[in-house]
């Protein structure tokens, strides 16, 4: 398979799929090492595909369905399970995490959590690594742009931030 088929396989197979795919399952569909993967996705970036490397690997990004809400946050990284079960369970997804870096401006780490069971492999792929979450940079501050299914779970979420004491509040 030529490298056009292939980014071409890749753009196919990620439209098709609802959930991510890793680079380590498309280089081993594919039978090329991860970083050709990587080379590719960046490739098919630059042409102008909307594909975002979640923690959870690929995926095409859509318009998300419901009411777009940003919340800002302040904990700690042993708070980071509460505040995102509190908002999954209201049921909102955690479309982004966005921080802002004196250097860089905004940083934007999409993560698309939608329920339990992602926040728990999310937060598992955080504790096999040594990596630090992004609102380390910024003494916990940091906001999530979140999709609600209506005002009512906005609300929720907020009350819920705030009872747990995560809620940045003016």
């Amino acid at each position: 398979m030529h490298a056009e088929e292939r980014r071409q396989a890749i753009l196919e197979q990620l439209h098709t799929t609802p959930q991510p795919v890793s680079a380590a399952a498309l280089a081993a569909r594919f039978r090329v090492s991860r970083q050709i993967i990587v080379g590719d996705i960046a490739l098919l970036r630059a042409a102008g595909a909307n594909i975002s490397a979640t923690p959870r690997g690929y995926v095409i990004l859509v318009s998300p369905g419901g009411l777009l809400h940003q919340v800002a946050c302040r904990h700690d990284a042993q708070d980071m399970e509460a505040e995102l079960n509190a908002i999954v369970d209201q049921g909102c997804t955690v479309l982004d995490v966005i921080v802002e870096h004196p250097i860089y401006g905004q940083l934007t780490g999409p993560l698309q959590l939608s329920n339990r069971y992602e926040v728990s492999q999310f937060l598992s792929r955080r504790a096999q690594s040594d990596a630090r979450p992004l609102s380390a940079l910024t003494e916990g501050i940091h906001l999530h742009t979140l999709s609600c299914p209506y005002e009512d779970a906005f609300s929720r979420v907020k009350a819920s931030l705030k009872a747990l004491g995560i809620l940045l509040e003016g």
